[in-house]
């Protein structure tokens, strides 16, 4: 079993939680740990709140995490397009790569067009389907607040997505189109992706990219996580969080 490496990256949805629900116990319980032994981050399509909802506020209720531990980990939201690190007790943004009005536009005037044509519009969502986050625009098939289950059985081989994110892609060749979760598209400025969010990691830690790990679940060429791979930082593929908590507890255990 190999060292643990000087920081370990993870996706969020589907890889440290089922997509935007609350991250188990037991993954909560290896990941404490493993803040312990080195820097983590997080770099996944979610927003901060999301990211506070799904991780941080549990991991601030979990006794034994002190803010030595905290200060060891980076989130990096909405693809990379934000970072937040923790300082004296807060979070504090030390970058923020936004969306002009315009291109936000755009975004979702593409992503709602192509979906209708392509059969893909929700007619009764759990929820809003377009999210303009700032730094990204996101389109959730069913919807913000669907069942996990229901997104699941939503498109099992990502053809779906697939097709919706070659189509917006097509319309909007100055902005980076990449397939998100289990229903979602995810739209950021041209080069503002995951890999972008992690060159800025290796550029603030002094860690190289290659002491590094990327933990991702979305890891073939349309996927969100792909930017990490083809950067050439050494990842592990998992197929959801039990996976992952399986992975780590190996790693810690060594």
């Amino acid at each position: 079993m190999p060292t643990i490496p000087r920081l370990i990256a993870f996706d969020l949805d589907d890889t440290l939680a089922p997509s935007k629900s609350p991250v188990d116990p037991r993954m909560l319980a290896v990941f404490a740990e493993l803040l312990e032994h080195t820097s983590v981050a997080v770099i996944s399509g979610g927003n901060f709140a999301q990211f506070e909802a799904q991780l941080v506020d549990r991991l601030d209720a979990l006794q034994g995490v002190d803010e030595a531990a905290l200060e060891r980990l980076h989130l990096l939201p909405t693809c990379g397009t934000r970072y937040e690190r923790r300082e004296r007790g807060g979070w504090v943004t030390v970058y923020r790569e936004n969306l002009t009005p315009a291109e936000c536009d755009a975004a979702l005037t593409a992503l709602r067009e192509e979906a209708e044509r392509l059969g893909l519009w929700e007619p009764d969502p759990w929820g809003e389907i377009l999210e303009d986050r700032g730094s990204q625009v996101t389109f959730s098939a069913l919807g913000q607040r669907a069942p996990v289950d229901v997104k699941q059985a939503w498109d099992p081989d990502g053809a779906k997505k697939s097709a919706l994110r070659a189509a917006v892609a097509a319309r909007l060749p100055e902005l980076e189109v990449r397939s998100g979760g289990s229903t979602s598209v995810d739209i950021t400025r041209r080069g503002i992706d995951k890999a972008y969010g992690m060159r800025k990691l290796e550029a603030h830690t002094g860690i190289p990219l290659d002491e590094m790990l990327f933990v991702g679940d979305r890891l073939d060429p349309d996927g969100n996580d792909y930017p990490v791979k083809a950067l050439g930082v050494p990842c592990h593929e998992v197929s959801g969080w039990e996976d992952t908590a399986a992975f780590l507890e190996r790693l810690l255990a060594a």
